[in-house]
């Protein structure tokens, strides 16, 4: 199941980012992405890596089941147990993360203890930095050439007609 917010409902400016956390937005949801991104499957291990309380932990990692963020596989029988994977909602917060670390090396740590780096073989290894690239054309893009469009559910929200009248 993967949950949907109807964004008329949400506070302030109807807008993915506040629907987005509403399901990710606190603390131990994206520590806990981490967690499970680095192979951390198991609940002692990603509560070890997180640091959060157990009982907000199992909230979180519920939340995140339901929210289709997260599956839970079994692994064993006998105790049944499960652990915790990605989906490919999950997957998709792994850029979201990046960028964080990237913000945190940057604006919120005074020595960095990780960096992500690339070293595909053909050539020297080197950091990896979190950018925003067009899907077509896969041209860098900066936040000065980027256009805020309505779509017809954002003109909706905002009350305006579903399409554009255009005066002539």
């Amino acid at each position: 199941m993967t949950a949907l917010y109807d964004l008329a409902d949400l506070p302030g400016r109807p807008c993915t980012i506040a629907a987005a956390l509403e399901l990710v937005g606190e603390r131990w949801s994206l520590l806990v992405v981490r967690e499970v991104s680095l192979g951390n499957h198991r609940f002692s291990d990603i509560a070890r890596g997180t640091g959060a309380p157990r009982d907000r932990l199992t909230a979180r990692l519920n939340a995140l089941v339901a929210a289709g963020v997260l599956e839970r596989r079994q692994y064993s029988d006998s105790p049944p147990r499960s652990g915790y994977h990605l989906t490919a909602s999950g997957r998709d917060l792994l850029p979201v993360l990046q960028a964080l670390l990237q913000w945190g090396d940057r604006w919120a740590a005074e020595e960095p203890p990780v960096r992500l780096t690339h070293a595909p073989g053909e050539h020297e290894e080197h950091t990896v930095d979190a950018e925003w690239v067009c899907r077509t054309c896969g041209e860098p893009v900066n936040s000065s050439r980027v256009e805020r469009v309505l779509t017809p559910a954002g003109r909706a929200l905002s009350g305006l007609p579903a399409e554009e009248r255009r005066e002539h």
